[in-house]
Order: structure tokens, then C-alpha cells, then sequence
């Protein structure tokens, strides 16, 4: 039988440890309450800066060089989707001080459907706009999709040491038939279709299916260069490298009439569109949707805590 004395001590023990809990409970809402006030603050920040950017724009004197920046891969879900370019494009060709578009292009390329939406979005404000001219500006590199975007513009310029061209389609795979053989590792697939499992990169290659695929590339080869000749029309060199999948410098690039001259985003304001005020109108939304994330991230790390202590993948 227990003691009383002991009885009581355990029993105090107990209340201590409850105090405990209640107060690091406690604690995690208050600084869950603290971060998402902080957070709210910020987004608040973000907004009214945003409202004031607007606003700036509004109230700036004397024509503008509106300026679209396209930025990083070409895909859906991307900074550089038709979801966040198209509606960026649309204002900047909508404002009323606008002279002239800059298309500020740094990418690598991308998915052939997202440059062909935006492609055909640029040419269709064109034609809603016959007197706003629109240029693309290379900085380090405009190659494959990112090239695509740029023919949709009426001339292109680049730095003598910039990257253009890469006029081609790629699909990438692996084959790991043999790897499998050596680990003595038998692959099993289930399909309802004699090609669902097609480019399995565990089962040998179908020449069937190699020549549809090289097909479907072939076809998209193919528009992408009838976008380009659309674009650049006689200024292209009669060269078939150009459409090789190759790409060249800048300095190169004018040779060919992939581009139009060197110069800086600066240089189209200032000399070409005569309107050196450039505002960018690229879409911010990613920025409080990055913040938000993150808080949210943060607030499911702090709600999940407890006195053990355990490892975090960040």
C-alpha cells in the first residue's frame, strides 16, 4: 500500500507537470498568434506598396516604356507562364502613357505550349495596338522557348555576349534495361493498351513507338520554326544550322537575322522608343504567395511541436 505522504507528493507532481503543459501550450499560441499578426502586417505591407506602385504609375509624367519580364523556364505554374505574363502584357499594352513594350526575356525555354500562348497573346495586342511598338530584350540568354516568345516582338536586341537561338525540341528518358538485367530484376507492367507503357525506361525500346515519338517532335520542330519565319520573315539568313538546334553569341545572332542589334533595355528606351521612364508591369503575385506559404509552413511546424525533440527537413 502507498504511503499518504508519497500519494501526495506523486499527486503534486502531477499538477506541476500539467502546469508545464499548459504553460509551453500556452506559448506556441502566443507565437502563433505573434507570427500570424506579423505575417498579416506584411501582407498588408505588400499590398499597399503594390496599390502604390499602381498608383505611381498613374502619376508619372510624359510616355512610359512598359516593361514585361520573362524570366527563368517556360512552364505551367512558373513566374514565366502565360497565367502571370498574359495579364502583365495586357496592361502594359493598355496604359494609357504607354509609347512602347519591352519584353525583358532571360530564359532558357521551356514548354512549347506556354511560349506558344504568350506568342500569340503579344501578336494579338499588337494588332488591338498598331501604334504601340514592342521589342524583346535579351540579357544572358533567349534560347528555345524563350526565343519563341521573343519573334512575337517587331525587333529583337541583345548584349554582344548574349545567348540566342536553340531552335529545336528535346524529350528526355533514360534506359535502365541493362542495369536491371545485371541486378537480376524483373520488370512487371500492367496495361490496358498495346502502348500505355510506352517510354518505360525499364523495358526495351519499341521501334514503333521511337518513330511516333520522333514524330510528335518532328511536328513541334515544325511549328516552331514556322513561328520563327512568321516572326523574323526576310531578315532570316538562308542558313538550315539555324533551325539545327544551335545557338549562337549576340554578335553572331545579327549575322544570322536572328536578332535585329546590340543594346541594353536603357538603350531601346531611351533611342528606339524615345520614352526612357520604363515601369514594370511584370506580375508580382508569386511574392505574397511565396510569404504565405512560408507562414503557413511555419504555423503547421509550430502547431506540431512538442517536448520531444525531433529532426525537421527543410
Amino acid at each position: 500500500m502507498i504511503p499518504e505522504e508519497t500519494q501526495a507528493i506523486q499527486a503534486l507532481k502531477d499538477v506541476a507537470m500539467e502546469g508545464i503543459k499548459e504553460q509551453r501550450r500556452a506559448r506556441r499560441w502566443g507565437i502563433f498568434f505573434k507570427l500570424f499578426f506579423v505575417a498579416y502586417l506584411l501582407i498588408g505591407l505588400f499590398a499597399l506598396l503594390g496599390s502604390g506602385a499602381s498608383n505611381s504609375k498613374l502619376a508619372l509624367d510624359g510616355d512610359i516604356t512598359a516593361v514585361v519580364d520573362i524570366n527563368g523556364v517556360i512552364m505551367d505554374g512558373a513566374e514565366a507562364s502565360g497565367d502571370l505574363i498574359i495579364p502583365a502584357l495586357k496592361e502594359a499594352f493598355e496604359h494609357e502613357k504607354t509609347k512602347g513594350v519591352i519584353l525583358r526575356i532571360n530564359s532558357p525555354g521551356g514548354s512549347p505550349v506556354q511560349s506558344g500562348i504568350i506568342n500569340d497573346e503579344i501578336r494579338r495586342l499588337k494588332a488591338a495596338h498598331k501604334e504601340i511598338p514592342v521589342y524583346a530584350v535579351v540579357s544572358d540568354l533567349c534560347a528555345s522557348g524563350g526565343y519563341y516568345i521573343a519573334v512575337a516582338a517587331d525587333k529583337i536586341y541583345a548584349d554582344k555576349a548574349s545567348i540566342v537561338g536553340s531552335i529545336g525540341v528535346r524529350m528526355d528518358n533514360f534506359g535502365a534495361v541493362g542495369l536491371m538485367e545485371k541486378l537480376g530484376v524483373e520488370r512487371r507492367l500492367y496495361t490496358a493498351g498495346a502502348n500505355k507503357g510506352m517510354l518505360d525506361p525499364f523495358l526495351p525500346e519499341n521501334a514503333t513507338q521511337v518513330a511516333h515519338v520522333n514524330n510528335m517532335l518532328n511536328t513541334t520542330h515544325q511549328q516552331f520554326i514556322n513561328v520563327v519565319k512568321e516572326g523574323r520573315g526576310e531578315r532570316l539568313q538562308n542558313n538550315p544550322d539555324i533551325f539545327s538546334g544551335l545557338f549562337w553569341t549576340g554578335e553572331d545572332a545579327i549575322k544570322l537575322g536572328l536578332i535585329d542589334g546590340l543594346g541594353s533595355d536603357a538603350y531601346v528606351a531611351r533611342e528606339l522608343i524615345k520614352a526612357e521612364e520604363m515601369v514594370n508591369f511584370t506580375t508580382e503575385k508569386d511574392l505574397l504567395q511565396r510569404l504565405s506559404e512560408r507562414v503557413e509552413t511555419s504555423a503547421k511546424a509550430l502547431m506540431s511541436m512538442d517536448a520531444t525533440p525531433r529532426t525537421v527537413l527543410r
